[in-house]
């Protein structure tokens, strides 16, 4: 499965972004699909994720309660709401799939990757 990453850009603290992953080759609603994200010379991280019909969905600690994951499998694309950002939201934002029913937080379990979006969150 081939995947986009679009949305990003810059925003002021406090602000919102809504980022999204679109989908081409393979049948969408197979996959669980994560959002991942990478700052400058740090680890990738997990963000969020969410099952293949979109019920079950799970968040790192850091961006519960502001960020939202939902998908469209009609579209063949999951959306990541960004409320809230603050600097240290900054990061390329990656979505990836995983054949797995839920999705996972590791970044091992992900077989397929986009290629990123850029997310600048200024003070």
């Amino acid at each position: 499965v081939q995947l986009q990453a679009s949305g990003g850009g810059l925003v002021q603290a406090g602000g919102s972004l809504r980022l999204s992953c679109t989908s081409s080759g393979h049948t969408f609603s197979n996959y669980a699909i994560g959002w991942f994200r990478q700052a400058p010379g740090k680890e990738r991280e997990f963000v969020a994720a969410c099952s293949r019909g979109g019920g079950r969905t799970f968040y790192a600690d850091s961006v519960r309660g502001r960020f939202t994951i939902t998908r469209d499998n009609a579209k063949d694309t999951v959306y990541l709401q960004l409320n809230g950002l603050k600097p240290e939201d900054t990061a390329v934002y990656y979505c990836a799939a995983d054949d797995y029913l839920y999705g996972s937080s590791a970044v091992a379990d992900y077989d397929y990757w986009g290629q990123g979006t850029l997310v600048t969150v200024s003070s």
